[in-house]
């Protein structure tokens, strides 16, 4: 859709090469692997007909965030664990911090799991679940611990299918679409029966029926046909016949993914983890691993199409099975690493693999590495000082809220010609270290430059879905770093006005805006000013928080609570700059496992452990989850023992 707005040349910029120089990526060089990637880029663009399929397919996926929150590829993690030759124990440490959307209960309880009475059960596991979720899906046992990042690979294709009637052509056959039917039950209302219709390649999308009842079955007659080896571009010559879109997704075909759950519970080593790893099919995940020998790891799993002819990163024409997916990658040729020799692995949603790696992990990046870069460097400056990592440095990190893109621009903008009033806020800049705390001036008048910039730079221009997905992740730090030795690009340009901008223009135009707006709202004097004030959290009960009655949402939810951090850094409090500046997801929980004393281990959840909203639970670790500070995770039989306020017994009535 970028694409049919702006043209196929400036949407490529849009996602500008992977900094693999400056940022590295997960893993290091590949051994040599028998599969052979097939990397041709022909591939399907939109055009403003059949453009309208990939509209409805894309506005309604978009509705999904209001009932499962954002997603996107602002959302990330953060995990990385260190040797003991780098801690002050001796053993490794492993941290993690899932970043989700904000919620009321909380994603997460911290649960353990011990057998006491039967020799024959191996559970001996605490960590993080679900409502649910039979077990421990991050955590530790007495042997191992383990941390998730998400790894996005591209494990989807938007495929345009010819249709005529009941039939779409494969290879110039027809076949006959699929249909099936299915009920949904309404609370309050009567079950509404849907159809289904699927191709070879999946559902059908496109076929959903918007409030005015039309459907879009039939999507134009331009659709795009490329061959093999092709470049990326669009047809120009009517077809005749209708065009649909399809889903094909790997989550589609149904897998044991929540074994992989149990097995990682009861693993004891490198090995038996690996082997728990295998059955985490959908959705792929970077998986760290420590162990109490002294090993660390990384895993990547997962169920990862083997692409031919293409690379998945535009939609592909269906009715040609030469665009295809051949099978997917072996798990033994997916990326791994053991005790690597830099002693420390992070994983931050960056690229995992070297661009020469023979298969093809990922399409697109999620991440330009930015937050993955900022860890690394507070570790390195902790060894750089003659120091062993210690736990506490490891919660410091996660709490890390310093800016890669202000370290770039800042610089570059300092001198520029601006109003008085931007002068002013330009001051702040001086000395300031780079860090978002709420309180802090510098980082609140960075924040609402960088809005007003992408504003006039992207949103002026983007569809309304991508606009508001040009945030404050770092492919779009990554776009302004590139484009920024372009000074005449038409991405500068305002389209906002009549006359059309270079580069200082607009950024200066954004320095001004942002000390007015600053001005009006928080007060004349920038030093007055705070970042917390624009950057709030509100966590919200999904039920009764939602409710339209001020009263008793004031019961269930929390908030506003004032917030450090920003998308794309350590504190990864993400905002979208085309929605304001609110907080859109956060880490979900942290934890920090000691694997020299796993009772000295530290978490802390966003909200609390009890989804009752007059339980002392309820929230009672907000508080410490906004300044940082980590609780005891007692492990140890004697430790649950010493810790315990109370305990609930629940004895199964014997069989008749």
């Amino acid at each position: 859709l970028t694409a049919n707005e702006v043209g196929i040349g400036r949407t490529q910029q849009l996602s500008p090469p992977y900094p693999y120089e400056r940022v590295g990526t997960i893993v290091g060089d590949a051994d040599e692997l028998a599969v052979e990637a097939d990397r041709k880029q022909a591939a399907a663009v939109v055009n403003p007909v059949s453009a309208r399929a990939f509209a409805r397919v894309q506005e309604s996926v978009g509705r999904l965030s209001g009932v499962m929150g954002p997603v996107g590829e602002g959302i990330g993690s953060n995990s990385w664990v260190a040797d003991g030759s780098l801690t002050d124990t001796g053993l490794p440490v492993l941290a993690n911090d899932p970043h989700l959307a904000p919620v009321m209960p909380s994603l997460w309880y911290q649960a353990g799991l011990h057998c006491r009475e039967r020799a024959e059960c191996d559970y001996d596991v605490a960590g993080w679940t679900m409502a649910g979720l039979p077990g421990i899906f991050i955590g530790h046992n007495a042997d191992i611990a383990w941390g998730f990042t998400n790894l996005g690979p591209d494990v989807t294709d938007l495929v345009l299918e010819k249709t005529k009637g009941s039939k779409y052509i494969l290879d110039g056959n027809a076949k006959r679409i699929l249909e099936r039917k299915e009920t949904i039950k309404v609370a309050g209302g009567e079950p509404v029966e849907i159809t289904v219709r699927s191709t070879e390649a999946g559902p059908i999308l496109s076929d959903v029926i918007d409030d005015a009842g039309e459907t879009y079955r039939d999507v134009g007659n331009l659709a795009p046909v490329p061959a093999p080896g092709q470049e990326v571009k669009a047809s120009k010559e009517p077809r005749g016949d209708g065009y649909a879109v399809a889903l094909k997704w790997t989550a589609l075909t149904p897998r044991p993914a929540f074994d992989a759950v149990d097995l990682l519970a009861t693993a004891d080593d490198w090995d038996s983890f690996r082997s728990a790893a295998e059955f985490l099919s959908v959705p792929s995940q970077n998986l760290i691993y420590a162990d109490t020998k002294g090993n660390i790891g990384y895993q990547a799993p997962g169920a990862i199409p083997i692409r031919s002819n293409y690379d998945g990163r535009w939609p592909v024409p269906g009715w040609d099975s030469r665009f295809s997916w051949t099978g997917m990658i072996p798990f033994e040729q997916l990326p791994k690493t053991k005790n690597p020799p830099h002693h420390w692995i992070t994983t931050a949603n960056q690229t995992v693999v070297p661009k020469d790696y023979p298969v093809q992990v990922q399409a697109d990046t999620g991440s330009y590495g930015a937050r993955a870069l900022r860890i690394n460097t507070r570790i390195e400056e902790i060894l750089q000082e003659g120091r062993k990592l210690t736990k506490q440095d490891m919660a410091d990190i996660q709490m890390d809220a310093g800016n890669d893109l202000a370290e770039f621009l800042v610089p570059r903008v300092k001198d520029m010609q601006v109003s008085e009033g931007a002068r002013r806020a330009l001051s702040l800049f001086d000395g300031w270290d780079l860090q978002q705390p709420a309180d802090s001036a510098a980082a609140a008048y960075f924040n609402v430059f960088y809005k007003n910039l992408v504003d006039r730079m992207f949103n002026d221009e983007l569809p309304p879905d991508d606009a508001t997905s040009a945030s404050d992740r770092d492919r779009f730090w990554e776009v302004i770093r590139t484009l920024w030795k372009r000074p005449n690009d038409p991405w500068w340009d305002d389209a906002g006005t009549e006359q059309k901008e270079d580069r200082d223009q607009t950024v200066t135009a954004a320095l001004d805006a942002a000390a007015d707006q600053l001005g009006s709202e928080q007060g004349e004097n920038p030093d007055s000013w705070q970042w917390g004030q624009l950057h709030t959290l509100e966590v919200t009960n999904q039920t009764l928080g939602k409710s339209g009655i001020g009263l008793i949402e004031s019961i269930f939810n929390r908030g506003p609570v004032q917030t450090g951090g920003g998308g794309s850094i350590p504190l990864a409090t993400g905002w979208k700059p085309a929605e304001g500046y609110e907080v859109m997801w956060v880490p979900s929980m942290r934890q920090v496992v000691d694997m020299s004393n796993l009772d000295a281990s530290t978490w802390v959840n966003l909200t609390g452990n009890s989804g009752h909203t007059f339980n002392p639970n309820y929230v009672d670790q907000l508080d410490a989850w906004g300044t940082g500070q980590q609780f005891d995770w007692p492990f140890s039989r004697s430790a649950v023992e010493q810790a315990r306020e109370a305990t609930l017994t629940l004895s199964p009535q014997p069989v008749e």
